[in-house]
């Protein structure tokens, strides 16, 4: 017993020193690599990866990023972070996820929208749109968030809600907008004061906030999704990177946030931990709510296998970002996965935020 009790003392001492500690760190080595390789071929301007393993993190930035905490454009894991504020709302009963849209959104009825519920609009079913045909010019516009989602409500569905998946930014821009009229606050205010505050989240921000656009890591323009300006030459005002898209925090893809603040924000649903939602409303979050043979969904979350990297469990949740963005959490592993670059998502294939997940994915299992 005396061996035993040394033993283990000693594995205790082992487990808490530097070169441990060290040793745990080089196990996500590849995947930083990868980043590496990528900014010093001018492929990436910058990046950010962030992992979390039990209790151990490791966090590295790249080219053009200066810190472990520089903030990113997120693109569309902008949704989760969004559809989170507005489930605090949930958990204060003034909605139901069966309640019909037409109740807080009374001219959104007639053609097929009668039946369409907040669920519809969360996971993705709705029969919305991704983007409204005329996106670009209200970008152009200069359009206030209230514009795009009075044309939202205008917007024909393109099929009767809970019938098919279609990716839809502007179901999430209108429970976004639910959320707004029922808690008598902008979205913005509502997503910080309900979700960045509660996690200390101190390196976020729905549209800039307190911090100035040059604090904010530029997205690199090459292969950006039709939706920003790719391809328009005039598009300057109304691109990602232009002041009023920064400002404007888009509830479909404004938000910008540093790598460890998003794993902050994973944290709170992997554990149920309840700082922001209530526990159960945080597992109800990241369970599917689709019916079988359409693409996996939670409220605001992707999930399963397919919501991750190779290698992921089914108990995967997460969400990619059209502006390089990647971040996953995998229950089974107890990991936390979040990768930013400014490279879009669809400039290259495979993208190095793919390859860095999967290196991860890998790694967390050894």
């Amino acid at each position: 017993m005396r061996r035993r009790t040394f033993l283990g003392a000693a594995l205790a001492v082992a487990n808490a020193s530097p070169l441990f500690a060290v040793q745990r760190g080089e196990r996500w080595d590849a995947a930083a690599e990868v980043l590496e390789r990528a900014t010093a071929a001018k492929q990436l301007e910058a990046a950010v990866l962030h992992v979390v393993q039990g209790d151990e993190s490791f966090t590295r930035h790249f080219g053009k990023a200066t810190s472990n905490d520089a903030m990113f454009l997120l693109g569309s894991i902008s949704k989760p972070i969004n559809v989170t504020a507005i489930m605090t709302l949930f958990d204060q009963g003034k909605f139901q996820l069966d309640d019909r849209v037409k109740t807080f959104l009374p001219a959104f009825r007639g053609e097929g929208r009668d039946d369409v519920t907040i669920r519809h609009l969360l996971t993705h079913v709705s029969g919305l749109p991704d983007q409204l045909a005329n996106n670009n010019e209200l970008r152009k516009q200069h359009a206030p968030l209230k514009e795009f989602a009075e044309q939202a409500i205008r917007t024909p569905l393109d099929f009767a809600p809970g019938t098919r998946y279609q990716y839809s930014s502007m179901g999430i821009l209108l429970a976004t907008r639910i959320g707004e009229l029922v808690s008598g606050s902008d979205i913005l205010t509502l997503v910080d004061r309900n979700v960045f505050q509660p996690l200390d989240m101190k390196h976020s921000a729905q549209g800039l906030g307190r911090f100035p656009l040059e604090k904010m890591v530029s997205c690199q323009s090459e292969g950006a999704a039709p939706e920003s300006g790719s391809g328009d030459s005039q598009a300057k005002q109304w691109n990602w990177n232009s002041p009023y898209w920064r400002k404007l925090g888009a509830p479909w893809g404004g938000t910008h946030a540093s790598s460890p603040d998003v794993a902050k924000f994973l944290a709170e649903f992997m554990g149920a931990r309840g700082k922001v939602v209530k526990p159960e409303t945080a597992r109800l979050m990241i369970k599917n709510h689709n019916p079988a043979g359409f693409t996996p969904r939670g409220l605001g979350f992707g999930v399963g296998k397919g919501a991750g990297s190779p290698g992921c469990s089914g108990q995967t949740f997460g969400h990619t970002g059209s502006t390089g963005t990647l971040c996953w959490a995998d229950p089974a592993s107890d990991t936390i996965c979040v990768v930013f670059t400014s490279l879009p998502g669809r400039a290259v294939q495979p993208h190095p935020r793919e390859l860095v997940g999967e290196r991860v994915a890998a790694a967390a299992h050894r």
